[in-house]
């Protein structure tokens, strides 16, 4: 399997290591908002209009967390396949990605074709 060169390889790799730096720091930035994370929450007998609050909060920065660690996730595999040689190579049929694919969604793992026969 002839894949992407090496230089190119390198700078998808630069990308999505930067990209997993700054994902890292905003979920650590967003944990640390969470009012669920402060240990003085339980104890202190909040109003119920504080209380519904500090749970719509939670739950927003909740659902942002858990689509940035999917992203993380998608990054840390794309970075695996960059290593083991099998990067920009479709998961089903094996053909490589277009380009043009994988240079607008660099974690790709799938061809289009095979992509749209997935979703019907």
């Amino acid at each position: 399997m002839t894949g992407f060169p090496n230089d190119v390889l390198d700078e998808v790799r630069k990308h999505l290591e930067k990209e997993k730096t700054e994902i890292s720091a905003r979920i650590d930035e967003l944990t640390q908002q969470d009012p669920f994370t402060d240990p003085d929450r339980a104890i202190d007998n909040a109003a119920s209009d504080t209380e519904a609050s500090e749970e719509s909060n939670h739950d927003r920065v909740a659902a942002i967390v858990n689509e940035l660690t999917t992203k993380l996730s998608d990054i840390n595999a794309a970075l695996m396949r960059i290593a083991d040689g099998t990067y920009g190579f479709c998961g089903e049929c094996h053909q490589m990605i277009d380009t043009d694919r994988m240079s607008i969604l660099p974690m790709a793992t799938l061809c289009k074709s095979c992509e749209e026969k997935k979703k019907k």
